[in-house]
């Protein structure tokens, strides 16, 4: 049987419903908000693992090209890989989701946000992210939600919610804020220089709208909510714990501030060898291995923690307020527009800006109609970066990292009337040891200004 609930925004209905299509998913939602809709279903595996150390789930928004009565351009007129686009939507619905799953749950978990949709008003990411939540919510998956996604765009002295494309276009402050009724649990978005009471006023209405969300979910819970299926308490304990734990602890205190990201690795592991060697026989069981191997990761954590909140003192011995060694080079490439080398401790990232004509801007061709980009970033995450042998290519967190860099940097970029030139920055992690975005965004200040780049103000991060 349909069921479906409703509230107001901005005097269009935005409708939550059920019933109607994907019936055999384990939860499904379609939801319409003035012309733009989006079908979101969740499914979960048979069975279950246990033991497992992480929530097994993945978020695949998708758009389809005839939401918005589109063919897809060139030989191939089916709708391919995921887009950049499909996939940070993706991030943007996975990351406040994923710590309200249980680990003990064991299955994996897929949830699907279609775009179905596209009226080229009203943006329909807030209305996957909120789809994808109440598919969750009304299913029989372990589930500590709901949460609900908005943007917030400020214009002029005006804070609207959910606004539309041209309204985002025209704001100076532009953020998706997502989280539960209890509390805000993501930020991303960007701005033009905005002083902190407006970013505070912004993350304020956007909880107040949050909350409504989540109401609106529960509601569609009461009408066709599943009960929740139950989670896999493992029977498996790890054997002589306390007398490890007694052993490790101290040794562990130590080996968590030595100085240097490898040596305090090296540092760790001895310990855990040690502790292995004494145990080699409890621990030729493979799951006692995985519990043995937990419970030093549960070890670290709790005095790194306890470090910062009891001590003030962080991992490599600095203060809460003290930075990392910063150096700074250009010029370091000798046949490219623009270089610079940015290091902070060990993070490293090497910046290039290359400048070319309007024939190089990048073409996007997507359900909000075509459109071009002057300025691009892309960021390169190599394994040998982190000291590992892996695989080359671009995932998702390369997406990501780089659209988080690129839209720090965009607003100080000057326009194509300023400055007619495409510029492309590309960001060549070489070390990493935490913040490489960040890293990227002051590696690609640096080497924009060294190509000639009239960028407005420098930027850090």
């Amino acid at each position: 049987m349909t069921q479906r609930v409703t509230m107001q925004f901005n005097g269009e209905d935005l409708i939550l419903e059920t019933g109607r299509m994907a019936k055999q998913a384990d939860g499904a939602v379609f939801a319409q908000y003035a012309g733009s809709a989006v079908i979101a279903t969740v499914c979960t595996s048979a069975t279950a693992e246990e033991d497992l150390d992480y929530v097994p789930l993945t978020v695949d928004y998708n758009e389809k090209y005839y939401a918005a009565g589109k063919i897809p351009g060139g030989f191939i007129k089916r709708e391919g890989r995921p887009k950049d686009k499909e996939i940070l939507v993706s991030r943007l619905i996975d990351r406040p989701m994923r710590p309200l799953f249980d680990k003990r749950f064991g299955r994996d978990i897929q949830v699907v946000p279609t775009t179905v949709s596209a009226d080229m008003v009203n943006p329909p990411d807030i209305l996957a992210i909120v789809a994808s939540s109440a598919a969750v919510h009304i299913s029989d998956i372990p589930f500590n939600g709901p949460i609900a996604g908005v943007r917030i765009c400020a214009l002029d002295d005006r804070l609207i919610v959910n606004p539309t494309y041209e309204e985002i276009d025209k704001s100076r402050l532009e953020i998706v804020v997502a989280g539960t009724k209890e509390g805000i649990t993501m930020v991303e978005g960007g701005a033009k220089e905005v002083d902190e009471d407006l970013m505070i006023a912004a993350l304020e209405k956007a909880h107040q709208v949050i909350i409504q969300l989540c109401e609106l979910q529960d509601k569609l819970r009461q009408l066709v909510g599943k009960p929740k299926l139950p989670l896999q308490d493992s029977p498996n304990v790890l054997q002589n714990k306390d007398a490890i734990r007694s052993a490790a602890y101290g040794r562990m205190e130590t080996a968590c501030f030595v100085k240097g990201k490898h040596e305090r690795g090296d540092a760790i592991r001895a310990v855990k060898d040690d502790l292995a060697a004494q145990y080699a026989d409890q621990l030729a069981d493979d799951k006692q291995m995985k519990l043995f191997n937990a419970l030093f990761e549960e070890m670290e954590y709790e005095i790194l923690r306890s470090s910062i909140l009891n001590k003030g003192v962080r991992v490599d011995g600095r203060g809460t307020e003290d930075i990392r060694t910063i150096t700074c080079e250009v010029g370091v490439l000798p046949r490219t527009h623009g270089s610079a080398l940015f290091t902070r401790g060990e993070t490293q990232a090497l910046a290039v800006t290359t400048l070319g004509t309007v024939f190089d801007e990048q073409i996007f061709d997507d359900i909000e109609g075509d459109k071009r980009e002057h300025f691009i970033l892309h960021y390169n995450f190599p394994p040998f970066s982190v000291g590992e042998v892996g695989r080359m290519g671009t995932g998702r967190r390369e997406i990501g990292h780089g659209n988080l860099a690129r839209r720090s940097l965009e607003a100080m970029v000057p326009s194509k009337d300023e400055f007619p030139y495409t510029i492309r920055v590309v960001s060549e992690i070489l070390e990493s040891n935490g913040s490489s975005s960040m890293a990227s965004v002051c590696g690609g200040t640096l080497s924009m200004l060294h190509a000639g780049v009239p960028m407005k103000k420098p930027v850090a991060g």
